[in-house]
Parts: C-alpha cells; structure tokens; sequence
C-alpha cells in the first residue's frame, strides 16, 4: 500500500505545482480578522544498507498539516493539527497579542524558545532529518505562556509551560528563555548568535534520552540510549548557535548539554552538536526574522526553481560515569529542489558510525527521499 500512496502524492503535487503559488489560501476577513489556511503534506521514502542492525526500507506518510490563522491589527491566532499516521496530534493552538509595538505575548501552545532548528518552518528544513542534537535534547511545542521582545539586532523570549495538549506528548512543567543577536543583519549578509536555557520537571521522576541514527522512518531504532532513569528529578538543558549567510551560502551550527538531576545517582550529562553547510546554486540567499534563518522563494518565473546543495556533520555523546548511552557521529549529503514556491523535493544520503551502549560498533547508511507539497 505505501509504494502507490507515495506515487499517488508525487503525482497529485506535480499537478497542484501547475497552480499558482501562495503563501497561503485566503479565506474571509470578519471582525476585523483576516482568516487564512495553510497546509503541509510529506511523503517520505528510506532505503536502508544495513551494518549490524536489521533495517526494513519503508515509505510513510510523514505529515499531513491542516493550519487555520486569524490576523488583526494588534491579535493572532492559530489553530494547527497534524493527521499523519505518525504524529496524529496538535501543533500550534495559541493567541499572540502585541502589548507595544516591539513586546509581545503568546498564550496557548507554541514552540519553546530552544533550538535554531526546532524553530524554523518544518517546509524549510534544510535535510529530512532534524538533527540528532534537536530531537534528544530540544524541547518543542507545550502549552505555556511567553514575552516576546524584539528589536532589528536582536530578540528575547521568556516562557513557562506545562505538558502538550495531545494525549501522549510532552510532558513536564518548566520555564525557559532564548537570547537571539544579529551584529550584522543585511540583506544576503547576516551573522547570528544565540543562546538559550531549558529547566523542566520530569513526569513521575522517570527520564530517557536517546536518538536515532539520522534517518526519521518511525520504524528506525534508536542505536544510542540510555535507558529509563527512575530517578530523575528535573533535566536542565543549555543550548548554543551560530549562523551566517553569505549571499547564497549559509553556515550554521547548535550545540546543547542537557544535565538530568537525580535523586538516588550521580547526576547525567549528555551533549550533542552538528554544523551544517547550505548551497543555493541558483543564486537566492536567506532571510532573517525574530533569530531565525528563513528560506527564498524561487525566483519569479523561474524555470528551473531553486537547487540547495547540503552538508551536515553531527555527534551526540550519552555516555558519562556509570551510564553508557552510547556514541554517534552522522554524515549527511543532500539535494533539495523547490521545483515552484509550494513543492519541494528532497534527497539525502546519510552515514552513521554509532558506538553502542554494549560496547559494539555499527555502520548503517540510508538513502532518503521527500516529496512536499505546502500551501
């Protein structure tokens, strides 16, 4: 069934490309309120080569967006749901409210203010996977309450929270805050630094940190792990970035440390990094906004759309004292084609080199394809 699912998605959005493409489908405007729709559909495919570890090749419907906004003067709001298979869950449910023209307030869900990566638009990743260093140790979407300031060198965000509102999701009340500053902010020249702090209970002082080999089927074990602390009181989380966009090259990097507090051991710590480096061969450079990298369109009229050549090297170590997590280290290639504004094709190749909690050494490889339609 996955094999025609994902040739159906591929040709339905190479005949939705034909359309004219907008950032999002404008609906009505009432009460002052402007209602618009966006959407996100992936179709991912992985085709393993196997070391130790038995890998099955495996299609899957990645996400399946529906996005619904409200806008006025001084209020939004926003109301996001995924219908995948895999996630089946909420994502952005939260009003925004501008106190002063640079000072802003989020009340609902929203993504915690950690991680360059975990913040960016998921349309405009740079590889199909996120990073090893965001998926352990990033916190994402809870619902909270956060303070926004923003000025054109640099922003602030501040934020307490509590769990997700999907059954089965993010858990563990916390407070956090992001530092992000631009000493150089023109256009195809930016440099950004950042800085950013997580606190955050655990849920019934249990905790487990562990990642997959920088391939994201759902069907991918994770290689390095820790295995449950019972014991864990609270897991503190520093995370550093940099970037900078030269023209139509863009170079960044994050790394975090996640420290867990335990009761009954020794407390753990567990880090993990990656630098990556991003090519437009067709000549479009990157924009900036509120300490995050944002993606050019194509340019207008463009035949061939727009080509991104990527490469990504990354590491997470969980091991320390007693605790043998385990080590990695992952090399990724990648192709990716806005073939127009909202249809986006990508291809990885991805190499991992994994030292395993027992001691043993894994090699495994994938190949990774996505075709994304987004409007």
């Amino acid at each position: 069934m996955r094999h025609p699912l994902l040739a159906s998605a591929i040709v339905s959005a190479l005949g939705l490309a034909a359309l004219p493409a907008r950032a999002d489908i404008v609906l009505d405007e009432f009460a002052g309120f402007k209602f618009s729709l966006e959407g996100l559909l992936q179709v991912d495919r992985t085709q393993y080569s196997d070391d130790v570890t038995p890998l099955v090749n495996d299609s899957e419907v990645r996400r399946t967006e529906i996005v619904l906004k409200g806008k006025a003067e001084k209020w939004e709001w926003v109301i996001g749901y995924d219908a995948s298979t895999r996630n089946d869950k909420f994502l952005d449910v939260n009003a925004k409210f501008k106190l002063a023209p640079k000072l802003g307030v989020t009340l609902g869900q929203y993504k915690q203010p950690n991680s360059m990566e975990e913040l960016s638009s998921t349309k405009n990743n740079d590889f199909i996977p996120k990073a090893m260093v965001t998926s352990t140790f990033g916190v994402g979407r809870r619902v909270g309450a956060a303070l926004v300031w923003t000025e054109k060198s640099w922003s602030a965000t501040g934020s307490v929270f509590g769990r997700e509102i999907t059954d089965g999701g993010g858990t563990g009340s916390g407070f956090g805050g992001r530092f992000a500053w631009s000493p150089v902010n023109l256009e195809g020249n930016v440099v950004h630094l950042g800085l950013s702090g997580i606190s955050q209970d655990t849920n019934d002082d249990s905790a487990r940190l562990r990642a997959r080999p920088g391939m994201d089927m759902s069907t991918t074990p994770r290689l390095v792990d820790t295995g449950t602390f019972r014991d864990a009181d609270r897991i503190n989380t520093l995370g550093l970035e940099a970037g900078w966009v030269a023209g139509p090259f863009k170079l960044q990097g994050e790394y975090m440390d996640a420290t867990v507090k335990r009761n009954s051991h020794d407390d753990f710590s567990g880090d993990a990094w990656y630098v990556s480096g991003l090519w437009n061969l067709t000549g479009e450079t990157w924009g900036y906004r509120n300490g995050v990298f944002t993606t050019s369109k194509p340019a207008t009229g463009s035949l061939v759309g727009m080509w991104q050549l990527g490469l990504r090297y990354e590491g997470i170590n969980l091991n320390d004292g007693a605790v043998r997590g385990g080590e990695e280290k992952n090399l990724a290639l990648g192709v990716n084609w806005y073939m127009r504004n909202n249809l986006k094709f990508m291809l990885n190749y991805v190499r991992a080199d994994v030292t395993r909690p027992n001691g043993s050494s894994d090699k495994p490889s994938a190949l990774e394809a996505r075709a994304q339609l987004h409007w």
